[in-house]
């Protein structure tokens, strides 16, 4: 039973970090050919991760992984997206949320300034973002996850340990390297 849990958890680890890389792409490809403002770290940390991504991702799944696999109705008509869909906006403009205070706690403020959106919450949260981001969480749990559950579930156990170890200490000494 603990060979499966720490096989497990070192699933979950490369998750964190796969999403991290996609968040981080996500973002500069937003900076660098949507916005044209050029190229700049959207990262915390000096690797190519947004972690507030891998956290979120690691959250969709906790949270919505069961609703997501339910036949949901109401009347006839199938609603499990629409749940889903909804439940995606509500955990990440909450992780978001509370990112922002984390990050201003530690850096004195945080990455994003969302004042430009209309219904916005201190510029740290808005509703065109949220949507966005249940968008991408839709692709995510139906569509990326699914992939890389397959991809995962191929490789042994020796190097999924492998692979999550050094991405966990690469984090943990990419995390000690920049808070000095």
């Amino acid at each position: 039973m603990k060979k499966n849990k720490l096989l497990q958890a070192s699933r979950w680890v490369l998750y964190f970090m796969m999403y991290s890389v996609i968040g981080w792409l996500y973002e500069v490809f937003l900076e660098v050919v949507v916005y044209r403002w050029g190229f700049s770290n959207r990262g915390v940390l000096f690797g190519p991760y947004c972690i507030i991504y891998g956290v979120g991702a690691l959250l969709l799944l906790l949270t919505l992984g069961g609703v997501q696999k339910k036949k949901l109705y109401l009347g006839r008509l199938y609603v499990t997206p629409v749940f889903v869909f909804l439940g995606i906006m509500a955990v990440t403009t909450i992780t978001e949320l509370i990112g922002s205070y984390i990050m201003e706690a530690v850096t004195g403020g945080w990455m994003w300034d969302y004042e430009r959106f209309a219904f916005n919450f201190q510029g740290r949260i808005a509703l065109n973002p949220s949507i966005r981001f249940g968008i991408g969480g839709m692709i995510f749990l139906y569509l990326l996850q699914p992939v890389f559950e397959k991809i995962t579930g191929h490789m042994n156990r020796r190097m999924t340990y492998a692979a999550a170890g050094l991405l966990l200490i690469l984090l943990i000494l990419d995390s000690i390297i920049t808070m000095r």
